[in-house]
């Protein structure tokens, strides 16, 4: 019986993939109705007041809850990152790097990596990438950089600093049970690899470029009225959370807190609380998907962590839990271009019931993590259905697969050279 539970289990999975990469069903809605359907085939009851674990109560009720930090991480980072726009720090960063660049096309690349890296690393979201997008492509192209490496500094800087958002590592830490201290101690492992590799992969694309542009309609002097400077000072506000996070193991919430309140003394904006409220308001709207997509994934894991899926799952689990450095190596890199496409090991997709799995079957969770993060990475930057990927590939008239062909092997040598780094910690 368990054999056939199983199966049909294992089919609802691939279903669920094929659904979600023929954009057939979106994964909000996939989750959570893959989360129902594998909790029933298990012979979880629907509701029960005499059982221990029914669907309504801990699939649904508590499943909706499950990701609470990473919720909260999400939300307060969009809040922040609205406080940075509003008071007019984001652009006040993205013009320093355009003047200290001037108009060298390999310095204006370089330069515009580091901020926007530091800028994703405080806030994140399709909202984020279309506002830094919309100013920095345009004055890449204008330097000589062609459409589509100016799309690909963009892609970069958002795979390198969503590595380092506070918002994301709570999610890795909520569903694999980690402390933030022991998510954030790692995040080195995960962060130097794709540095490194992407800092190579413009120089190489850059001096090999042939296509280069000569003109790009830059935004007019009337379309920025109304976008203030701020004073130097205030540039350092976007890595007072993460400082206060990785340095001083602060929790985000009140990281977070602090950092939109020395925003506000060294910007010093006028009306600040209407500044305040406002990107209060917006940044809700920006983490909203993030956040529905996080309810999905927490019944994920009430499902898959069930006593009756558990058994089920658990000897086919075991079987596939790398035994050695190299076998971590080989399984994690090979298949690493599963992540894409909301796939078996995407954190924020069905990766996140695969993760908790192997946790529950024995795997180290810090190798479990690492794992996922390296992935991670690969599908950050190569996955054609990203929301960041189709508005870039749509700004710059690049079809969104050219940007997976130029770096998917790059991404995947990335990851395996990260698995064989981390492979050195968790063995």
């Amino acid at each position: 019986m368990q054999t056939f539970q199983a199966i049909l289990i294992f089919l609802i999975f691939i279903v669920s993939v094929v659904l979600m990469m023929t954009r057939k069903l979106p994964t909000i809605l996939a989750l959570p109705l893959m989360a129902v359907a594998i909790a029933a085939v298990a012979g979880v009851p629907f509701i029960d007041p005499d059982a221990d674990f029914t669907i309504v109560q801990n699939v649904l009720e508590s499943g909706a809850m499950r990701m609470a930090s990473g919720m909260t991480g999400l939300f307060f980072g969009a809040w922040f990152g609205k406080v940075l726009t509003k008071v007019g720090v984001t652009h006040t960063m993205i013009r320093k790097a355009a003047e200290l660049a001037g108009d060298k096309p390999m310095a204006t690349a370089y330069v515009f990596l580091i901020v926007c890296s530091i800028l994703f690393s405080a806030s994140s979201g399709l909202g984020m990438v279309i506002l830094v997008g919309t100013i920095i492509i345009p004055i890449m192209i204008s330097t000589g950089l062609s459409p589509i490496v100016s799309g690909l500094v963009l892609l970069f800087s958002n795979a390198i600093g969503v590595t380092f958002h506070l918002g994301t590592l709570a999610v890795y830490g909520d569903a694999l049970g980690l402390t933030m201290d022991v998510v954030t101690s790692y995040s080195w492992v995960s962060g130097i690899p794709v540095i490194l590799v992407c800092a190579i992969m413009l120089f190489v694309f850059i001096r090999n470029d042939k296509s280069r542009a000569k003109a790009w309609a830059m935004p007019s002097a009337a379309e920025q009225t109304g976008v203030q400077n701020v004073r130097t000072i205030a540039l350092i506000s976007p890595l007072i959370p993460v400082v206060l996070v990785f340095a001083f193991n602060l929790p985000i919430t009140a990281a977070t807190m602090i950092g939109i309140i020395c925003t506000l003394i060294l910007a010093t904006p006028k009306k600040a609380v209407q500044v305040v409220s406002g990107a209060f308001i917006e940044g809700l709207q920006d983490a909203s998907g993030a956040l529905a997509l996080l309810i999905g994934i927490g019944m994920t894991l009430q499902t898959v962590l069930s006593p009756q899926v558990s058994a089920i799952l658990s000897p086919v689990i075991s079987a596939m839990i790398p035994s050695s450095p190299i076998t971590y190596v080989l399984i994690f890199g090979i298949l690493s271009p599963l992540a894409i496409y909301r796939g078996p090991l995407n954190m924020f997709g069905l990766g996140s019931g695969i993760s908790a799995l192997l946790v529950a079957s024995g795997m180290n969770p810090i190798a479990a993590m690492l794992a996922l993060r390296m992935d991670s990475n690969l599908q950050a930057v190569c996955d054609p259905t990203n929301s960041h990927n189709v508005w870039v590939s749509d700004f710059t008239k690049t079809d969104v697969n050219e940007y997976t062909k130029k770096t998917i092997l790059w991404l995947a040598a990335s990851t395996f050279a990260g698995l064989a780094l981390a492979s050195f910690i968790v063995f």
